[in-house]
Order: structure tokens, then C-alpha cells, then sequence
């Protein structure tokens, strides 16, 4: 199973998943916001080589030593012309943070029915094999994937975080940030007022209030939700939202839903 196979990676350490040092600051506030330092140490920055520096693309979620969770490659993420790095442990991108590790990208592998062209299909999920091992700390540790098949109820509040645009054409932020994001079940998502025949069970939709969404550059990132038993999961790989706009009503953010891919991640991780 999924959990049999990342515990067998987590043993060395007496770090479990989902288990944060620093608890995140979780107020109501309506609109993204910076996030208590180090708070979701599983959020990875997707950092691609290009004219002598290295600048964030993506996000991604650290779920075992050496696997990261993100979004496919298409047209603003990843490139496979371009080297990557995964930087762990950050919170401000512009300043060097004691505790923090940078790894190279060893290995991106896609699932293997995803197809750019055809988006609502589903499948937008990758895993990046990390060159080494991270090192897990109070600053870096991963998330749990959730139990297979689980449905997160209607209203269900998560979090979504990441280095993304503040809003639609706004500027990226330096520091992480988080924005509170209800889960839209897919009865109400699949309306043709809404998203219609593009979303799919195998997908998540969260907010669609026209004020809170995920956007530019958070591609990738997780949709964090709390378990009963007080770990985080991550439900959610941030994969499209509206060509109108980030926060565009009735278009919530679109994620692709982890509890439909274990079988997929745990037979990569065991094959690789």
C-alpha cells in the first residue's frame, strides 16, 4: 500500500507525516496570507536554471525523503529542456534561510495517460525523484497522502498554499502564503453554471467565491486538509483555474484529487 511504502521511507527518522513543529496560524481571513514561518514544511519551490539564476515555476509536496508531489508539465510549469531544482524548507525565496536545502531534480515522471492537450482528462500528476535524500527536520518534513478513494465532503475547509500570483496579473510574493479554501463537491462543481462537463470525479474543486483562489505559479502545490487524527494530508495537486481570472466566481480552483492516484504513487515509488 501507499502508507506501507513512505512509512518504509520515513523509518530512519522519528518524523511521521503531516505532523508540523510549527503549527499554521489558521484564521478565517477572507484573501490569501503570509504564513507562520515553516508552518507547512512539506511545501517544496519548483526552481527552474535560466541566465545564470534560479527562479520558482511551481509548487510541490515533499511526501517522502526523496519524492516530491507536483502538477504534469504544461504550458507554465515545466519544461524538459530546462534543469530543476527543489528547494525544501523556505519561507521567504529571496533570502537565504539557516535550515533550509536546496536538491537538484533527479527524476520527473508523469503519470502515464496525461496528455497537455486534453487537460479535463485529468491525470495532471508527477513525481520528481530527488538526486538525494532530504535530511527531515522541524523545517522539512512531509505530508500524508490520504486513505484511497476518500471524497472530501462539501464545505470541507483546506488550505492552499504557495509562492503564486496575489491575484490575477498581480505581483508573486516573496514569502509563503496561504489562503483558506472550501471544498465544492462535484455535484455543485459539474453544473453547467459552474465547471461543467471540464471537471471530473478524479478531480477537487475548493472556493469559487470570486474572492479566494489559487493562481499563477502556485501549479503543483497542495490542497492542505486536516485528518481527525490531527495529521495533514494532501488532497489536492493544484492543476487549472480560469482563463477569466484567479478568483473568478463560480470557477473555483481546480485540483487534481491524490486519493484517486495511490495505486499510481505507490507502484512509482516501488519501481523507482
Amino acid at each position: 500500500t501507499i502508507r506501507n511504502n513512505l512509512d518504509a521511507n520515513l523509518s530512519h527518522t522519528a518524523w511521521s507525516c503531516g505532523v508540523t513543529y510549527y503549527e499554521p496560524s489558521l484564521s478565517r481571513v477572507v484573501g490569501g496570507e503570509e504564513v507562520r514561518p515553516h508552518s507547512w514544511p512539506w511545501q517544496i519551490s519548483l526552481q527552474y536554471y535560466s541566465y545564470g539564476g534560479w527562479y520558482h515555476t511551481c509548487g510541490g509536496t515533499l511526501i517522502a525523503s526523496n519524492w516530491v508531489l507536483t502538477a504534469a508539465p504544461k504550458d507554465h510549469c515545466i519544461y524538459y529542456s530546462r534543469s530543476y531544482q527543489v528547494a525544501l524548507g523556505k519561507h521567504n525565496l529571496r533570502v537565504y534561510e539557516p535550515g533550509s536545502a536546496i536538491i537538484t531534480a533527479g527524476k520527473l515522471i508523469n503519470h502515464p495517460r496525461w496528455d497537455p492537450n486534453q487537460l479535463s482528462q485529468g491525470y495532471d500528476i508527477s513525481l520528481i525523484k530527488l538526486s538525494e535524500p532530504a535530511v527531515f527536520s522541524d523545517m522539512i518534513q512531509p505530508a500524508c497522502i490520504p486513505p484511497a478513494g476518500i471524497i472530501l465532503p462539501n464545505n470541507f475547509g483546506c488550505y492552499v498554499t504557495g509562492w503564486g500570483s496575489l491575484h490575477t496579473e498581480g505581483p508573486s510574493p516573496d514569502k509563503l502564503q496561504q489562503a483558506l479554501l472550501p471544498v465544492v463537491d462535484y455535484a455543485t462543481c459539474s453544473r453547467s453554471d459552474w465547471w461543467g462537463s471540464i471537471v471530473t470525479t478524479t478531480m477537487v474543486c475548493a472556493s469559487g467565491d470570486g474572492v479566494v483562489a489559487s493562481c499563477y505559479g502556485d501549479s503543483g502545490g497542495p490542497l492542505n486538509c486536516k485528518a481527525s487524527n490531527g495529521k495533514w494530508e494532501v488532497h489536492g495537486v493544484v492543476s487549472f483555474g480560469s482563463s477569466w481570472g484567479c478568483n473568478y466566481l463560480k470557477k473555483p480552483s481546480v485540483f487534481t484529487r491524490v486519493s484517486a492516484y495511490n495505486d499510481w504513487i505507490s507502484q512509482t515509488i516501488a519501481s523507482n
